[in-house]
């Protein structure tokens, strides 16, 4: 699985952006305001089905998407201008995402739109100009019209098809339609009676459950994909969760722990590949790579397996082989393709290492799932205080890199933005505020240079974070401690004065 979005972390609330002091819950907070504000443009599907033989064929798919926009409240959503020249400069077609796309909602927004489908109240925020053209184009030709005369009415995207022949429907008894090929519609002058039998028709076009069939659109594969309970796999896929829980199942809830519960019933089996390689740089030589592409390509050309059985054989399906002829970096289905791929050459090789026996010629799928247990439903977390989110039980305590301590002198109203660009040509700090003149700086790459360089600048003092030393709470319980030691020692000499 992967997915494409109009924007990865809002703006529009300060201090939203990832940062190193996040915990799982603060950053799933902040990830949260960010996908109730964005949208999907493209999912992408891999399927990999594994042949008699040491193969597996892959059919790839590119979903464009939409909000629905039929029968329930106008859907808003924000576009990050970065993403949108991300996605732009990969060629997305921004074209199928608008007119094509296909529609989409979650339980809440189904519920209300078949409320509005009982009532017969299922029309969108559309373009009305276009409804209402058709009327007119229809009552105008109807009158001069006989019984079983036709015409079509052309150019019609999307929800157009189903609004029009409903509200032609409800607007003149005489009339009945038929969807066609190229976003057309038939309709026919008809009886009253002639138009009943054709209602009561199994063949009607526009009888609610498929309208509802139609108005959910991607959700009913989601569902199947809920239903089959087959392991689910993606790269740096917490925010690919996130969409699939907001847009397909329900809104996020507040709360993190049922989020993690939630995903864990929906997907039993999911595996992050860039967990699985994170942990391969550090049990095989796996060179450290910074994406997907780069991850497939070292897998591809390097032989790090040289003595055990080869890989096996990743064949794309005769309507996906372009995939195998061009590389095709953040389309949904290629990227989906290369997760597929990743998985399974890096489940071989952890397999190949993991024994000391000989590895079949043509190990099984649950043998890889066995090697690879350590790794499933634990999610990558980006710059924070736990390496991985575990989605089957609690998360590992959170562990920061060593810390920086930065005293303030001289320096009124200092802010933490202000400290942040002071450090910034150095290396990348994320900086929290410990008190009113301190502050702590936090890095991956912790640099030793930044204390010689602060060691006499006239207004800033680094030094290196020490938790009984520096914290505002040990600090507070030490001032304490020292009031009452001294209260009892003037107690103890008073008490004994007056006893002399």
């Amino acid at each position: 699985l992967d997915m494409e979005f109009t924007g990865l972390h809002s703006t529009y609330l300060q201090n939203n952006e990832p940062s190193l002091f996040d915990s799982p819950v603060e950053r799933y907070l902040k990830a949260r305001q960010s996908v109730q504000r964005f949208t999907l443009v493209q999912l992408g599907l891999a399927i990999f089905s594994k042949e008699n033989s040491n193969k597996y064929v892959v059919h790839s798919y590119n979903f464009f998407l939409f909000p629905s926009t039929l029968g329930i409240r106008d859907v808003e959503f924000t576009l990050s201008a970065s993403s949108i020249q991300f996605l732009s400069h990969y060629g997305f077609d921004y074209n199928k995402f608008l007119k094509d796309g296909i529609p989409y909602m979650n339980e809440v927004q189904e519920k209300i739109f078949r409320q509005h489908l009982l009532a017969g109240t299922c029309t969108s925020n559309a373009d009305r100009d276009v409804l209402k053209k058709a009327i007119d184009e229809v009552t105008s030709w109807i009158a001069a019209a006989k019984e079983e005369d036709t015409m079509i009415l052309q150019d019609l995207n999307g929800y157009h098809m189903i609004e029009v022949q409903l509200v032609l429907r409800q607007a003149l008894e005489n009339v009945w339609t038929e969807p066609l090929e190229d976003k057309k519609v038939m309709v026919k002058k008809v009886s009253p009676e002639h138009r009943q039998l054709l209602e009561n028709s199994p063949y009607d076009h526009c009888q609610k459950k498929l309208i509802l069939l139609s108005a959910r659109g991607f959700t009913n594969l989601f569902q199947i994909l809920v239903k089959v309970k087959k392991p689910l796999v993606g790269h740096n896929m917490l925010m690919d969760l996130m969409h699939l829980h907001d847009k397909f199942y329900r809104p996020l809830p507040e709360s993190y722990e049922e989020f993690k519960r939630n995903i864990h019933n929906l997907f039993p089996v999911i595996i992050d590949t860039k967990t699985v390689t994170k942990s391969m740089q550090k049990k095989c030589l796996f060179p450290r790579v910074s994406s997907l592409l780069e991850a497939y390509a070292v897998l591809c050309s390097s032989n790090l397996n040289p003595k055990g059985p080869p890989c096996p054989v990743i064949a794309l399906a005769s309507g996906c082989s372009r995939y195998a002829e061009k590389e095709s970096p953040h389309e949904a289905g290629y990227d989906a393709f290369l997760c597929g791929s990743v998985l399974l050459m890096s489940a071989h090789l952890l397999l190949c290492r993991s024994t000391d026996n000989a590895v079949e010629a043509e190990p099984s799928f649950s043998q890889y799932l066995t090697v690879l247990a350590e790794h499933v439903n634990k999610v990558n977390f980006i710059r924070g205080g736990v390496s991985s989110i575990n989605f089957s039980g609690e998360d590992s305590p959170c562990r920061h890199p060593p810390a920086l301590v930065v005293h303030v002198r001289g320096w009124p109203g200092v802010t933490e933005r202000q400290i942040y660009q002071e450090f910034k040509p150095h290396c990348r700090f994320d900086v929290r505020r410990l008190s009113k003149n301190q502050f702590i700086l936090l890095s991956n790459k912790y640099k030793q240079l930044v204390l010689r360089d602060y060691r006499h600048h006239p207004h800033l003092q680094v030094s290196v974070y020490r938790h009984w030393r520096h914290s505002p709470s040990v600090n507070c319980l030490l001032q304490i401690s020292g009031i009452v030691a001294l209260w009892s020692l003037l107690a103890f000499v008073l008490g004994g004065a007056r006893s002399c």
